[in-house]
C-alpha cells in the first residue's frame, strides 16, 4: 500500500492509497505484460520522464511534482536510461 498526497480545503495531507487501488494497478500491469512491480511512484517517474522528453523543464517538472528541490525530481527522470542507436554505433571493434 502506498502513500499519496491529497489536497482538500486548501491544505495538504498524506493518506494511504486504498489497497483496492494498489491491487488494480498490479492487475492492469500484469494484463499489459509488465512483470516488474509498479505503483504510484512508477506513474510519477513515467510522467516526469515523458514531460522532460517532450521539452519540459526540470524546474516546471519539480513544481508539478510538488518537489522542493529539482534534485528530488531528477530521481524520477528516466531519460538517461535510454540508449540510442547512435551510442551503440560508437562501439568500434
Amino acid at each position: 500500500m502506498g502513500l499519496v498526497r491529497i489536497c482538500a480545503g486548501g491544505h495538504q495531507q498524506w493518506c494511504s492509497l486504498p489497497r483496492s487501488v494498489s491491487e488494480m494497478i498490479q492487475r492492469r500491469a500484469k494484463s499489459a505484460g509488465i512483470t516488474t512491480r509498479v505503483g504510484n511512484h512508477t506513474f510519477r517517474a513515467t510522467g516526469v520522464t515523458a514531460y522532460l522528453k517532450n521539452g519540459g523543464t526540470l524546474e516546471k517538472a519539480a513544481q508539478m511534482a510538488n518537489h522542493a528541490s529539482t534534485r528530488t525530481t531528477q530521481l524520477y527522470d528516466r531519460c538517461a536510461e535510454v540508449v540510442t542507436f547512435d551510442e551503440v554505433e560508437r562501439i568500434l571493434i
